[in-house]
């Protein structure tokens, strides 16, 4: 099941990325009070009521001009509109309306979609009285809130989390894994697809796809069956950089929401960027299986270490998690590309793998034996056992006297200890610790 996406819109400095930071419980978006902060998208998951989706800060432009600038911010919402299953409209109560806002409720109310108008700043009772204004608007879901304090965001995540649908992760998955190419335009996804399945084209059979734009083709050659999930339609000349940014985001999500494994395509000759390390963040919390894929290979001067010191250099950048295959490839001189489908599909055995708990228990025990866990207020902390949770991503359940005493430093310790007995590479990994 594709995952449901929400995208925040409106003009700049009413409040969305101090909404977005509250809503991902953390500082992930830049805050200042000078207007147009927000340039790149920000994008994370949020949780409410037990259902999570995917929240998008669209931001706010820099303007040349005001005509340049109202232009901008009427593409944002038509893009949001077209690709998030719903939009939470956000507006300043301390400033009123502005013809800004008018301009794009007009826009909202065309649409069928879900829009939710979150009145921004309302914290007190005379701002309230003030903000009442905006019922012209005319907008049926409003909310009055303040992303500093929180103060009525509860309701509007409720209204929200209402429209979401069940998780139907209970359904029966199909067993063809599913490969995602992702990654910021022009680095090679076409190229990649295209080299993959341009020569034997009688064995592709393209299979209807239920997110538009994007192409879900059936591959089956040399003893290798997957379905590829390609967003790289998303290049469209006649639109700006901001633009095709955003499309490429909010496409890169879907595409991970379906996917089991993601081929996250970096351009050589640009290294990684942060919009990139983004997407790899996101797919790792979504406990995707990960292969990183260094393109245009064939472009880089090399000497006699290059590739080892390239490789370094990312795996410092992709740091805490940087248990992932790096592979050099050429997409246009088709060089290592059925490495890459080979190390995809080895994760897919690896985010598959399941481990008894004998074995599991007696590497952590040697483990433990080696580093104790720390001792806390006087008293040791004991771990009894651990066992593999029956869950997609590889999580496993350690039972303790005192769960809440164990910190990240000794979590992390015993996950290195989990990954070198046995192969993850690839594929985040989830512990939990249960009181016995």
């Amino acid at each position: 099941m594709a995952g449901f996406t929400v995208a925040i819109v409106g003009r700049p400095n009413v409040g969305k990325s101090t909404f977005f930071n509250r809503l991902l419980q953390e500082r992930k978006a830049i805050v200042d009070d000078v207007s147009g902060v927000t340039r790149d998208r920000q994008y994370g998951v949020a949780d409410w009521n037990g259902k999570s989706f995917n929240l998008i800060d669209t931001g706010g432009f820099v303007p040349d001009s005001d005509d340049v600038f109202e232009t901008e911010i009427r593409k944002q919402v038509r893009i949001a509109l077209d690709e998030a299953n719903a939009v939470i409209f956000m507006c300043d109560a301390a400033t009123g309306i502005t013809d800004l806002d008018e301009s794009m409720s007009d826009l909202l109310r065309r649409t069928t979609k879900p829009v939710f108008l979150a009145i921004n700043k309302v914290d007190n009772h005379e701002r309230l009285l003030e903000a009442s204004e905006f019922y012209a608007l005319g907008i049926d879901h409003i909310f009055f809130i303040s992303s500093m304090t929180g103060s009525g965001t509860g309701e509007l995540l409720d209204a929200v989390a209402e429209i979401i649908p069940e998780d139907q992760a209970d359904a029966t998955p199909s067993s063809i894994p599913k490969i995602a190419i992702i990654g910021q335009p022009n680095v090679g996804k076409s190229s990649l697809l295209n080299a993959l399945l341009g020569e034997e084209r009688t064995i592709v059979s393209d299979i209807a796809g239920t997110t538009r734009d994007t192409i879900h083709t059936h591959y089956n050659l040399y003893n290798k069956e997957f379905i590829l999930i390609d967003t790289a339609g998303i290049r469209r000349k006649t639109k700006v950089n901001e633009d095709l940014e955003f499309y490429s985001v909010i496409r890169a999500i879907r595409a991970m929401d379906e996917a089991d494994i993601c081929l996250l395509l970096l351009d050589a000759e640009k290294g990684i960027s942060q919009q990139d390390l983004n997407i790899y963040s996101l797919a790792v919390k979504k406990g995707k299986g990960i292969v990183v894929l260094v393109n245009k290979w064939d472009l880089i001067k090399k000497e006699t270490n290059t590739a080892r010191d390239y490789e370094k250099e990312l795996r410092q950048r992709l740091a805490p998690f940087n248990d992932v295959p790096i592979i050099f490839i050429s997409a246009a001189e088709k060089t290592r590309i059925m490495q890459a489908i080979d190390a995809a599909l080895q994760v897919v055995e690896n985010r598959q793998r399941k481990i008894t708990t004998s074995e599991l228990n007696e590497v952590i025990q040697k483990s433990i034996q080696a580093y104790h866990p720390p001792v806390v207020r006087g008293v040791p902390v004991s771990i009894k056992y651990v066992t593999q949770l029956p869950t997609p991503v590889p999580s496993f359940a350690f039972f303790c006297n005192h769960p809440d005493d164990v910190k990240q430093p000794y979590k992390n310790y015993l996950e290195n200890q989990l990954r070198k007995a046995f192969d993850f590479t690839g594929t985040p990994m989830r512990l939990f610790f249960r009181k016995k």
